[in-house]
C-alpha cells in the first residue's frame, strides 16, 4: 500500500509513507532498505517534525542491531527534543514488544555512560553524513551543542524512559542524576525521596541522597543516609555514582567520611565502632578516586586492629606502589608482619622505614607492648649480627644495604632499648666503619671508663690495641674467651694480622705461666685466645688441650687434638707420635678404647721409643697391655684375625702380658688349620 501511494503521481504525506514503509521493511527484517527509507526522511527539505521522529526510533532500532548502541541512543535524545510525546507514542505503537525492553535498558545503559563522560568526549559530530540537507541540518546544529556528556539531552532521555515504564527505578536514578548535573539539586533531591519511599533499602539511592544531603549542609541528615548505607554493607554503588559527581562534591564526601571515621576512632574503640570507621574511610578512598593516602594509612590499621592482617597489607601495599618510600606505610607493614610472626619481612620493612626516617620509626616502636618490642629489636639486632659478620667475612654486605645502614639500624636500637647487647653492637659497627674513636667515647659513656661488662671490656681491649697495649688487650680478651668464644672470633676481625701475631704471643706466653702456677681456669682464657688469634696453631692447641686435660674436660681436649692431627704433614715423626699418644690417651678417658689402640699402634708405627716412653709416664704399659688384649680379643671372636693380630703384635711391644702369648698363639693355631682353595 505504502508503495502504491508513493508512486501515485501525485502523492501526498510523503514523508509520513517512507517512514511507515521503512518500520514494515524493519519487522520484515529488511533493515538495509528500511534504513534508506529512514535516511531519506531524516534528510528530507523541509524536515517534517513527526515523521523524522518516526524515522529516528526506526533508525535507532537498526542501529542496535548493528553495535551501534551509541548512536541509537542519539537518534532517541533527538527525537525527544523534536517532540517527547510523539517519541512515547511512536515506541509504543511501532517497535515490538518483544524489543522494547532490550531497547530500554540499551538506552539507560548509554544515557549513564554519557553522564559518566565515557562516551566520546570531543562530541557527537561522528555520527552525521556530510550531507547536511533538511532534518539533518537541523540535528547537526542542534547536536553540535549538546555533546554525548551534556546532561540536558540525557535528562529528556531519562524522562522518555519514566513515561515508558514509570516502575523501572533505574530510569528515576538516572533522571535525578542528570538534574544534579544540571543544577537542579532540589528536583533530584524530591525525586531520589519518593524512589527511596519505594524501597528504604535501596543502595544506590541512599548513596545519592546522602550527597545531597551534605551539599544542602544537612550534616546529620547525611550521615544516617551513610549509616544505612553502611548497614546494607554495598559499597560498590559508589564506583558508578563518583563519575557523575562534580569535583567539589566528590572532595565534600571524600573530607566528610574522613573526618567521620577520625571521630568513631577517637571514640570508642570496639570492633562494630571500628568496623564503622573502615566502612566511612572506604566511603573516602572511593571518593578521591581509588588513592587517599591518609585514609589508606588509618584503614589499614583499623584491620589490623581487628585481625585482619592480610587486608592491613594490602592498603599498606597500595600505598608504596605510590609512594616506596613512605615511612608509615613502611612500618605499619613492618608491625602486621611482627604480628604475623614473619621475621624477615618485618625486618625489611622496618630497616627501610628506619633508612627513610628513623626519627619518625623509633617513638612508633616505643609505642608496641614490651613483649612486641623486645620481639622486633631482637630480630633487628640478628639482622644486624649477622649482616655486620658478613661484612667482615667476606668484606660485603647482603642485597643493598650498607655499613650506614647498619649505623643507622644499630644507633635506633640504643635509642628504642638501652640494653647493654644494643650499645655493643653499636660500637662493634662503629668500628667496622673505621670510627675507632666515636667507639670508644660510645662505649665509655654507655659503661664507663673502666667497664664490669665482660662484652663491653672486651671491645674497650680491642680499640687498646690500637694505642698497642697488647698485654691489657690479652688479659681482658681471655676474660671473653672462657666465656664466648663466637664472639671473641667477631671481635679479632677488628685486629689486623701483625697484632693477632702479637696478641697469640702475649696471650700464650701467660697462659703457660698460670698453667705452671696451676691456675688452668685462667690458663684455659689465654690459651684460647692464642688458639683464636693464631688461626688454630698446633702448638697452641696443644697447650690448651693439655690444660684441657688438668680440668677434666676431655671431649673438648680431644677435639683440640683432632685439628692439630688433621693438619699433620710437614711435622716430624717424632711430633706426629706424640700427638697420637695424646689423642690415644684422651679417648681411652672417654671410654673410647678401640679408637684410642688405633692411635696408640699409628704412634708405635711411627717412633716406637718416643711412643712407649710417653706410655710408661701415662697411662701405664700394663694398663694398655690390658686395653690392647681386651680389643684384640673382641676382634678374634668376630673373627677379624688379621687385625687381631696386629693388635697383639703392637701390644706385644707395649708390655710382654701373658694373656696377650696365648692369644697370639692361638691366632697361629686358627691360620696353620686355614684351607687354601
Amino acid at each position: 500500500i505504502c508503495e502504491q501511494l508513493l508512486a501515485a503521481e501525485q502523492s501526498t504525506y510523503h514523508n509520513t509513507l517512507l517512514a511507515l514503509r521503512g518500520f514494515c521493511s524493519l519487522h520484515a527484517q529488511d533493515h538495509h532498505g528500511a534504513l534508506q527509507d529512514f535516511q531519506r526522511v531524516i534528510e528530507h527539505d523541509p524536515p517534517h517534525p513527526n515523521s523524522c521522529i518516526k524515522a529516528l526510533c526506526g533508525r535507532g532500532l537498526i542501529r542496535i542491531s548493528g553495535g551501534s548502541n551509541y548512536l541509537t541512543a542519539l537518534d532517541y535524545i533527538t527525537a525527544c527534543q523534536l517532540k517527547l510525546e510523539e517519541t512515547i507514542f511512536t515506541i509504543k505503537s511501532y517497535v515490538p514488544w518483544n524489543q522494547r525492553g532490550l531497547l530500554l535498558k540499551v538506552l539507560q545503559e548509554e544515557g549513564q555512560m554519557m553522564l559518566q563522560k565515557k562516551r566520546y568526549p570531543g562530541g557527537s559530530s561522528v555520527s552525521f553524513q556530510k550531507k547536511q540537507t533538511g532534518l539533518c541540518t537541523f540535528l547537526t546544529l542542534k547536536l553540535f551543542f549538546f555533546p554525548s556528556r551534556d546532561a540536558p539531552g540525557v535528562f529528556q532521555l531519562a524522562s522518555l524512559l519514566v513515561e515508558l515504564d514509570s516502575s523501572d527505578e533505574a530510569s528515576r536514578i538516572l533522571c535525578a542524576d542528570a538534574l544534579y548535573q544540571m543544577g537542579r539539586g532540589e528536583e533530584a533531591h524530591k525525586m531520589l525521596s519518593l524512589a527511596l519511599s519505594r524501597n528504604p533499602q535501596r543502595a544506590p539511592v541512599l548513596a545519592r541522597l546522602a550527597l545531597l544531603q551534605l551539599k544542602r549542609g544537612f550534616v546529620h541528615d547525611g550521615n544516617q543516609l551513610l549509616k544505612r548505607l553502611i548497614r546494607i554493607g554495598d559499597s560498590s554503588c559508589l564506583l558508578p555514582i563518583l563519575d557523575i559527581f562534580q569535583d567539589e562534591d566528590r572532595k565534600l564526601l571524600q573530607s566528610h567520611c574522613r573526618w567521620r571515621a577520625l571521630a568513631i576512632l577517637k571514640g570508642k574503640q570496639e570492633g562494630a565502632a571500628i568496623k564503622e570507621a573502615i566502612a566511612h574511610l572506604s566511603f573516602a578512598i572511593l571518593a578521591a578516586g581509588g588513592y587517599a593516602e591518609d585514609c589508606l594509612l588509618t584503614r589499614a590499621r583499623c584491620y589490623g586492629r581487628l585481625g585482619q592482617m592480610k587486608t592491613a597489607i594490602f592498603d599498606f601495599n597500595a600505598v608504596l606502589k605510590e609512594n616506596p618510600r613512605n615511612v608509615q606505610a613502611l612500618s605499619g607493614r613492618g608491625f602486621v608482619h611482627l604480628a604475623l610472626r614473619q621475621q624477615k619481612e618485618a625486618v625489611q620493612d622496618l630497616l627501610s622505614a628506619l633508612k627513610v626516617e628513623a626519627g619518625a620509626v623509633i617513638p612508633a616502636i616505643l609505642c608496641l607492648k614490651p613483649e612486641a618490642q623486645g620481639l622486633i629489636t631482637g630480630w633487628l639486632l640478628q639482622h644486624g649480627r649477622a649482616a655486620l659478620t658478613q661484612l667482615l667475612a667476606t668484606k660485603d654486605l647482603p642485597g643493598e644495604e650498607t655499613l650506614g645502614d647498619l649505623l643507622t639500624m644499630a644507633k635506633a636500637l640504643t635509642k628504642i632499648c638501652r640494653a647493654a647487647q644494643h650499645h655493643i653492637f653499636y660500637t662493634d659497627v662503629l668500628m667496622a666503619n673505621g670510627e675507632h674513636q666515636e667507639a670508644l667515647k660510645h662505649l665509655q659513656e654507655a659503661f664507663g671508663p673502666c667497664p664490669a661488662e665482660d662484652f663491653a671490656r672486651a671491645r674497650l681491649a680491642v680499640l687498646q690495641l690500637q694505642s698497642r697495649n697488647v698485654a691489657g688487650a690479652a688479659a681482658q680478651l681471655s676474660v671473653l674467651a672462657r666465656r664466648d668464644e663466637k664472639d671473641l672470633a667477631f671481635l679479632l676481625n677488628f685486629v689486623d694480622t701483625k697484632q693477632q701475631q702479637h696478641l697469640a704471643q702475649a696471650a700464650a706466653q701467660e697462659g703457660k705461666v698460670l698453667m705452671k702456677n696451676h691456675h688452668h681456669e685462667q690458663a684455659l682464657g689465654y690459651l684460647s685466645l692464642a688458639v683464636l688469634a693464631s688461626r688454630d696453631s698446633p702448638r697452641y692447641l696443644r697447650r690448651r688441650a693439655a690444660c684441657l686435660v688438668h680440668l677434666k674436660k676431655h671431649e673438648k681436649a680431644l677435639k683440640d687434638m683432632a685439628k692439630v692431627i688433621q693438619g699433620h704433614g710437614c711435622n716430624s715423626p717424632k711430633t706426629q707420635a706424640g700427638d697420637h699418644c695424646c689423642q690415644g690417651f684422651l679417648l681411652l678417658a672417654l671410654a673410647q678404647e678401640e679408637a684410642a689402640v688405633q692411635h696408640y699402634m699409628q704412634a708405635l708405627q711411627l717412633d716406637e721409643p718416643l711412643a712407649l716412653g710417653t706410655i710408661t709416664n701415662c697411662p701405664g704399659r700394663e694398663s694398655l697391655t690390658k686395653t690392647f688384649h681386651k680389643i684384640a680379643q673382641c676382634n678374634f671372636e668376630k673373627q677379624r684375625y688379621e687385625e687381631a693380630w696386629k693388635i697383639t703384635d703392637y701390644g706385644l711391644k707395649i708390655g710382654k702380658s701373658s694373656e696377650l702369648q696365648k692369644l697370639k698363639a692361638r691366632l697361629k693355631r686358627e691360620a696353620s688349620s686355614c684351607s687354601i682353595h
